[in-house]
Order: structure tokens, then C-alpha cells, then sequence
């Protein structure tokens, strides 16, 4: 997830990540402080929060968790979830 420090939106995306945990979804979390860049500065700043799924924009601005559970499942498989319902 691309972000920045003080970013509200950001904050509210990170905790609806971190709770797809909770839904059984297992993935590695990398945020990227986009201040730390000033090539990602120019281009994410009115974009953030940005969420980048193996290298496929899922979400910007908003996070879409409908599209972001869709991206998961498709490069995971349902399988790499942690449950045994197959969904």
C-alpha cells in the first residue's frame, strides 16, 4: 500500500487490510511511504491510498475490499485463504 505519514485515508485502509486477516486471507503487507521518493511523491499524492496487488492497482483513493478480496482470491487461490469452505 502506497501511503504517507498523517494520511486519514491511509489509516482507515491499512485497518481494512489488516482485518482481511480476521476473514482468513493470508498475504504479506508492504506499505511504502511515498515521501521517501520523490518520483512516487508526483505521481501517488492525490492517488493515496494506492493498494497494489503483485504489481495490479487494486484500489486508490478509497479502498475498494470487493476488489482488493477479488485480487487476493485470483493470485492465491481460494485455497491459500486458511479455511476449509473452499470459498
Amino acid at each position: 500500500m502506497y501511503s504517507r505519514p498523517g494520511c486519514h485515508l491511509c489509516e482507515e485502509a491499512l485497518d481494512r487490510i489488516v482485518a482481511l486477516h480476521g476473514e482468513g486471507y493470508r498475504f504479506e503487507l508492504l506499505e511504502v511511504d511515498i515521501e521517501g521518493d520523490d518520483l512516487l511523491l508526483r505521481r501517488m499524492l492525490e492517488r493515496i491510498p494506492v493498494v497494489e496487488v503483485d504489481g495490479v492497482v487494486v484500489s486508490e483513493l478509497s479502498l475498494d475490499a470487493s476488489a482488493l478480496r477479488a485480487r487476493l482470491d485470483t493470485v492465491r487461490g481460494a485455497d491459500d485463504r486458511g479455511d476449509d469452505r473452499g470459498a
